[in-house]
C-alpha cells in the first residue's frame, strides 16, 4: 500500500502509527517477519556451512564403508543443499520464494508479478554485476595495482605499506569509479597483497570491517558514485560541489583517521607480516596488457558508470566486453561470472524485501531530530541496504537541510556493520571469504567494523 493511503491518525505516536498500518494491511507484519527471518538466516550461514561439511564427511565415510563407488553416490545431495543455504549471497533470494508464496496466499499471484515486475527496480543489482565483472579483469587490476604500488613503494613495498595504501586510496577512488568497482579492486588487491600473508583472525576481521566502512564513506565525494547518495541527489538537487563541500572533506578525514587508528593498534602484527614469503611480486608468466587493451577496459568502465541507470545499456556493454575479452584472451584472465552473479542475486533479493519495509521505516525516520536521525540511520542501515534508507527519506515531505544531511551521513556511516548494509559489501565478501576458514562470521564483522564506524560518526557529527 502506498504510504499516503494509510491515513494515519493525526498526532499519533510511533507505536500507534505502526499498529494502525499493520491493521490496515496485515500483510505488513508478514513481510516484516520474513525479512527478519532472512536477516537471522545471514547470521546462521557459518553454522549451516559447518553442517554441510559434517553431512558430506558422513556421506563419504559411508560410501567408503560400502566400497561401492558410483556416480549416483559420489555427491551428498543434502550436503549440497546445505551449502546453498549457507551461502550469504543466496539468503535473500531464498527467502524471496517464501515471500512470493505469502503474497500469493494473501493477495494472489498477479500481485507477485505486479510488485516484482512493476514496483521493484533492479537497476542497482544489474549495475553491480557488470561493474564487478569489468573491475575484476586483469588489465584493470594491473592498472590499479601499478598506481598503488607507486604509493606503497614510499613505505618500502611492505605488506603494511600495501595495507595502508589500499585501505585509504581504494575507498576514495570509489568517488570516481563508483563504490562497487572500488570494492572489487580493493578486495582483490588486499587478497593478493595482504591476505596472502595469512594474517591472524583479529587483524583479518579488522581489515575487512575497515574496508567495508571506508568504502561506504569513501564514495560520497561526488554525487554519482555511492548508491545512498544516488537515491537522493536528483530529488534534493545535490551536485558535485555540494557533496564535496558538505561530505567530501569529512569523508577523507574519517577514512584516513580510521585507517591510522587500526594501523597503530595492529602495527606489530602488520610488521610481522614482512617476514612472510613475498606474495606481492607480479606473475612472471603474465606480461602486462598492451596500453590499448587497458584503455579499452577503462572505456568499458566509464561507459558503464555513465549509463549506470540504464540496465539495458549496462548489459549490452557486458556482452560486448565478453566478446572483446575472448578476442584478447592472451592478455586476460578467465572471466569469472560466479561472484558478480551471486552478488547481483543477493542485491536483487534485498531490494525485493526492502521495498516492503517502508511501512515501518518511514514513520521511524520522520519522528527523529538531526542527531537521533543520524544514529537511527546508522542502526537501521545495519539491517537494511543504506540506499533503501535514503530512498525512503527522499519521499518524506518537509525534510530540512539538516535532516537530509543527517540521514545520508548516518546511512553511509553504518554501511560497514553488516554485509547487507551497503550494496558493494557482498562483492567484497565474495572475493575475500576464502581467507576466512569456515566463512565470515557476521558478529565478528560487526565488532571489527564498530571502531571505524565510531570514527566516522565523529567525523560527520563533530566536524559539522
Amino acid at each position: 500500500m502506498p504510504l499516503d493511503q494509510y491515513r494515519d491518525p493525526a498526532g499519533a505516536g510511533l507505536w500507534d502509527v505502526l499498529r494502525h498500518r499493520a491493521a490496515a494491511d496485515p500483510f505488513n507484519l508478514v513481510a516484516a517477519g520474513i525479512f527478519v527471518a532472512a536477516i537471522l538466516h545471514t547470521f546462521l550461514t557459518a553454522k549451516i556451512r559447518h553442517w554441510a561439511h559434517v553431512v558430506e564427511e558422513r556421506h563419504a565415510t559411508a560410501r567408503r564403508a560400502r566400497a561401492r563407488p558410483g556416480p549416483e553416490s559420489e555427491v551428498s545431495f543434502a550436503g549440497q543443499v546445505l551449502h546453498f543455504f549457507g551461502e550469504v549471497e543466496a539468503v535473500f533470494g531464498i527467502w524471496v520464494v517464501g515471500l512470493a508464496g505469502a503474497i500469493t496466499w494473501f493477495k494472489g499471484w498477479p500481485a507477485v508479478v505486479g510488485y516484482i515486475d512493476g514496483k521493484v527496480s533492479f537497476v542497482e543489482p544489474v549495475f553491480v554485476v557488470v561493474i564487478m565483472t569489468l573491475a575484476a579483469t586483469r588489465p584493470v587490476l594491473d592498472l590499479a595495482e601499478r598506481g598503488l604500488r607507486a604509493v606503497a613503494s614510499l613505505g618500502g613495498g611492505t605488506p603494511a605499506a600495501w595495507w595502508l595504501s589500499i585501505l585509504i586510496l581504494a575507498p576514495l577512488l570509489g568517488s570516481l569509479i563508483t563504490e562497487p568497482a572500488a570494492m572489487t579492486i580493493g578486495a582483490l588487491l588486499l587478497s593478493r597483497q595482504f591476505y596472502a600473508f595469512n594474517p591472524g583472525p583479529r587483524l583479518a576481521y579488522a581489515t575487512l570491517g575497515l574496508l567495508f566502512v571506508n568504502i561506504s564513506v569513501g564514495g560520497v565525494l561526488t554525487h554519482f558514485a555511492a548508491p545512498p547518495v544516488i537515491m537522493v541527489a536528483g530529488p534534493w538537487k545535490w551536485d558535485l560541489w555540494f557533496m564535496f563541500a558538505n561530505f567530501g572533506l569529512r569523508a577523507v578525514a574519517g577514512v584516513v583517521i580510521a585507517t591510522l587508528v587500526y594501523f597503530l593498534i595492529f602495527r606489530r602484527e602488520l610488521a610481522a607480516l614482512s617476514g612472510s614469503p613475498a606474495a606481492s611480486e607480479p606473475d612472471a608468466d603474465q606480461p602486462a596488457a598492451p596500453l590499448w587493451i587497458t584503455l579499452t577496459h577503462v572505456a568499458f568502465l566509464a561507459f558503464t558508470v555513465w549509463n549506470a541507470h540504464h540496465p539495458v545499456m549496462c548489459v549490452g556493454a557486458l556482452l560486448f566486453f565478453l566478446a572483446f575479452a575472448q578476442a584478447t584472451a592472451h592478455h586476460q584472465n578467465p572471466v569469472d561470472l560466479r561472484p558478480p552473479v551471486l552478488v547481483g542475486f543477493f542485491l536483487a533479493g534485498l531490494v525485493i524485501h526492502g521495498g516492503l519495509q517502508s511501512w515501518w521505516i518511514e514513520p521511524v525516520l520522520t519522528r527523529l531530530g538531526e542527531t537521533p536521525l543520524f544514529l537511527g540511520a546508522v542502526a537501521l542501515t545495519a539491517f537494511n541496504d543504506n540506499a533503501a534508507i535514503t530512498y525512503l527519506a527522499s519521499l518524506v515531505p518537509g525534510f530540512t537541510d539538516g535532516l537530509k544531511y543527517a540521514v545520508v551521513a548516518g546511512a553511509v556511516t553504518g554501511g560497514g556493520l553488516t554485509v547487507i548494509a551497503n550494496a558493494p559489501n557482498p562483492a567484497g565478501q565474495a572475493i575475500l571469504a576464502r581467507h576466512f576458514p569456515g566463512g565470515i562470521a557476521p558478529l565478528a564483522l560487526a565488532v571489527a567494523a564498530l571502531p571505524p564506524t565510531i570514527v566516522m560518526t565523529a567525523a560527520f557529527l563533530l566536524a559539522r
